[in-house]
């Protein structure tokens, strides 16, 4: 049997993850133990290394992951048909732990080069913003956007344009659907900047939403204090800002939420639709102001600034059965490092943090903070019970078909993102980030909801873990895309940046990969590097409406 056919996560466990598919037959040499497989098991998912009686407890990371449905045998193949979530309760907090020592001397000393803002933010982006305040000045931003892009070019398209060409050509020279269809490929470029004019301004941002008005006053006063906080985020040197008037987020209500957040020294432009007129005059006065704000974005450049003055938020999506075990750590290697050098550290998703609660509360600073995420997660799963569903239906036909067939199986890896550090505050959301240190964000597991929460919150850069492959990027924020496996980032090169499915092989330690993942985040953060989501344009903006949302 190969070496690394299996491995197993922690001294407790009862169940190992498969390196490669395995035969029914084979046989597995664990240490003094010998075992036959009953089954087929598919790369990445589990199987038994003892006998399970009917709802005997399995064990993943040194947790509880699972209960048996029905006895199963050793060896034989852990499935959804076999095993149902569970995991430990919820505990009351107590002192004493202590987080494992982390060696950054690698990185003492090192900076990046990043925009320093008046509020003492540093950012890694330098983002000019155009948001509306409701859904109905969706158009007006599309036009503008448009008008923008296609004098400027912030986002090129040029390449698909030709192709779209070729094929019109093609048609009116008489081609038939499945010539059209068979025709060579001619489009291998990206959405990446062309912009030349304004050399400093790395991006002209458009956050489409569908929310402002028609919703409860809660999403109203949401949708405000998270446009605040991208307002307010390091990565923004302005805004301007669309409005229609009568809508329930007012812009009083933004304002009020800029002054909590002492959101200074940037120029921003309001423009309301029902006191300008015309949609004519609106746009023309939002073109100038933008450009005008363009001048004045154009005027910032980058200098060094400590790594201390990273926000790095931890996400992970479309996730396999390897994330856990390569991607996720590798994050978190990266998390405990940036904590040790003085940075900001960000893990959201609370669902994925169902069945490791245990773990999150012994990890909080004091008692307070973990009665706030105590708090936090029973009024979630309060609310999913209320829709009549449970966290505990998180995973996704993807996730269960590559190997995490149970909420607890998949939030134990999940929590790996986070590292080891001592958790020093909890936040709401829409939250700001106000401690170094590793923070917990209040996000649903929705990626694109959690992204635009995490950006919201003031995180400078995205480290996303995934084992499937997601384009999910973010309009303010550099999102960072991580393999779990190889295979992924060779069939997904476009939208993959960093590979540890080193870690999978055994070329490369946890260690290693970790310490490269975080020389990749500096050089993202300096602007020598762009991140793939960046390059193909993916601007996700989602904010989360506060209902259930796994």
């Amino acid at each position: 049997m190969a070496k690394n056919s299996f491995l197993i996560l922690h001294p407790k466990d009862n169940l190992a993850v498969a390196l490669e598919n395995l035969k029914q037959g084979q046989v597995i040499e664990h240490g003094e133990q010998s075992l036959t497989l009953l089954d087929n098991v598919k790369l990445k998912h589990k199987f038994a290394l003892c006998d399970f009686p009917k709802d005997a407890i399995m064990t993943q990371y040194g947790v509880p992951v699972g209960r048996a449905l029905m006895d199963i045998k050793t060896g034989q193949a852990i499935t959804v048909e076999n095993t149902e979530h569970s995991s430990d309760d919820m505990c009351n907090w107590m002192p004493g732990y202590q987080a494992p020592p982390t060696d950054a001397s690698h990185f003492e000393g090192q900076s990046f080069k990043g925009y320093h803002r008046k509020d003492g933010q540093v950012g890694t982006r330098n983002n000019w913003l155009v948001i509306p305040l409701v859904f109905c000045e969706n158009n007006n931003l599309m036009t503008l956007r448009e008008v923008f892009n296609r004098e400027l070019g912030f986002t090129d398209h040029s390449s698909y344009q030709t192709e779209l060409r070729q094929l019109t050509e093609l048609y009116k020279n008489g081609a038939s659907v499945d010539d059209i269809l068979n025709s060579a490929e001619t489009s291998t470029s990206t959405a990446k900047s062309s912009n030349n004019l304004f050399p400093n301004v790395d991006g002209l941002k458009f956050l489409f939403h569908n929310m402002g008005c028609g919703g409860t006053n809660e999403d109203s006063q949401v949708l405000a204090k998270l446009l605040a906080g991208y307002i307010k985020h390091p990565n923004t040197a302005g805004v301007t800002v669309l409005s229609l008037g009568c809508q329930k987020t007012q812009m009083g209500l933004l304002e009020s939420y800029m002054e909590q957040l002492e959101v200074t020294g940037k120029p921003i432009y309001f423009h309301e639709q029902q006191k300008i007129g015309t949609e004519k005059e609106l746009i023309s006065q939002a073109i100038k102001s933008t450009f005008a704000g363009l001048i004045q974005a154009n005027q910032n450049e980058r200098s060094d600034a400590p790594l201390s003055k990273l926000v790095i938020g931890v996400e992970c999506g479309a996730s396999d059965g390897f994330s856990g075990i390569s991607s996720n750590p590798a994050i978190g290697q990266v998390s405990d490092l940036i904590v040790k050098l003085g940075g900001a550290a960000v893990l959201s998703e609370f669902p994925e943090l169902f069945g490791v609660e245990k773990e999150m509360i012994m990890r909080c600073k004091d008692e307070n903070t973990a009665n706030t995420f105590i708090d936090l997660m029973r009024k979630y799963e309060a609310r999913a019970e209320a829709d009549g569903t449970s966290m505990s239906t998180n995973p996704s036909p993807g996730n269960i078909k590559d190997g995490l067939i149970t909420d607890a199986m998949k939030s134990a890896g999940a929590a790996k993102k986070g590292g080891t550090a001592v958790i020093q505050d909890v936040q709401d959301y829409p939250g700001y980030i106000k401690q170094t240190g590793l923070n917990l964000l209040n996000t649903p597991g929705n990626d694109v909801e959690s992204c635009t929460a995490l950006a919201g919150a003031g995180c400078n850069l995205i480290l996303f873990s995934t084992g499937l492959g997601t384009p999910t990027g973010n309009p303010v924020t550099p999102v960072i895309k991580v393999s779990s496996n190889s295979t992924v980032a060779v069939k997904m090169p476009d939208i993959i940046d960093f590979d540890t499915g080193c870690i999978i092989s055994g070329e490369k330690s946890l260690e290693e990969t970790g310490q490269n993942l975080l020389q990749h985040c500096i050089d993202v953060a300096s602007g020598t590097t762009l991140s793939k989501s960046e390059k193909l344009g993916q601007d996700d903006f989602i904010p989360w409406k506060r209902g259930t949302s796994l």
